[in-house]
């Protein structure tokens, strides 16, 4: 009989995103054969502390004792670097993103910086934090000089709509920049862009292909909805349509852009980008180097789309990850 693999699954974590986290952890874990695979379950709790078996241990313990690593945090630690770190300095082979490309697509304001320069549309937006020297009136005179309402504002580092809120007039902005500021240190605030979301994920080295891009999902959030919530994640209650309606020449250009985000983030193995297709054209709103695999995301329906799986994936991510 061959030797499994033994697999370690982080899940949990100190993010906003803690709860997510766990269903994509259970899903991985659910997910993986156990004849080929000894799968274990890492969890992290709130506070940070590594456990396995239910017990606190350290992590480079816990890390001697895998063969590789898959990441199912979310948010916080688990995306920006920090845990990246740790697997690279205990030279356990993990899939997903490198600490440095991690940290840099899930900092929204240095990340469009790189996606700009690469010449990807975003919308219009502009960054404050508690170390501008600006009342929250000021800042908003400065963002309205550029662009006019609606505007979304955003945290400047959370992920699955965590924080995000949307200004309806140059009245309510600054209020509302004040209150994401005080919450998270640092806010963007972007021109508001309607038209129609779509979700689309990335998959290195997949089916013959450097960079496949799998069928954009249309993401169809519940009625009277201006903007994305965590709610929604939570409560998995966003819709995502594939086959989406989007027209070929439209799905060509999600696919293109999808595609150059990735590289220009240098990101590794997978990512998931989410766009808006407006009458005026296509933006990028972000580019997510740890797709969730929760109930309710929009991974899974763009894989059994092609006739792929959640298992068939995370079999070719340990590939690539011991590569």
């Amino acid at each position: 009989m061959m030797a499994r693999t033994s697999v370690g699954i982080l899940r949990g974590g100190t993010s906003s995103e803690y709860e997510l986290s766990l269903k994509t952890g259970a899903a991985m874990l659910a997910a993986l054969p156990e004849e080929k695979y000894d799968t274990r379950d890492i969890f992290i709790d709130k506070r940070g502390y590594w456990h396995m078996r239910g017990s606190p241990a350290d992590a480079a313990r816990i890390l001697s004792q895998v063969d590789v690593v898959l990441n199912a945090l979310h948010g916080g630690a688990g995306e920006d670097g920090t845990v990246q770190r740790i697997l690279e300095r205990a030279g356990v082979p993990y899939a997903g993103a490198r600490s440095q490309s991690a940290a840099l697509s899930l900092h929204k304001i240095r990340a469009r910086e790189v996606l700009q320069k690469a010449g990807i549309r975003m919308p219009h937006a502009v960054s404050f934090s508690l170390g501008n020297a600006l009342t929250t009136g000021d800042m908003s005179s400065l963002v309205f000089s550029q662009f006019g309402p609606p505007y979304v504002v955003k945290p400047a580092q959370e992920g699955a709509s965590t924080g995000i809120r949307v200004a309806a007039t140059l009245l309510e902005l600054p209020d509302i920049l004040g209150d994401v500021l005080d919450a998270f240190g640092a806010a963007l605030v972007e021109q508001y862009i309607r038209g129609e979301e779509a979700s689309v994920g990335v998959i290195e080295d997949f089916r013959g292909e450097e960079l496949y891009v799998l069928p954009p999902a249309h993401v169809v959030a519940p009625p009277g909805t201006r903007v994305l919530q965590f709610a929604h994640h939570q409560e998995g209650s966003l819709r995502h349509n594939v086959p989406s309606n989007f027209s070929h020449t439209e799905k060509q250009a999600i696919a293109e852009m999808a595609r150059a985000a990735h590289q220009a983030l240098g990101l590794s193995h997978f990512s998931r980008a989410d766009m808006i297709l407006a009458p005026r054209g296509l933006y990028l709103l972000e580019v997510n180097a740890t797709p969730g695999l929760y109930p309710g995301a929009s991974f899974q329906p763009m894989l059994e789309s092609v006739g792929s799986s959640v298992p068939e994936f995370l079999e070719h991510a340990i590939a690539l990850a011991r590569r």
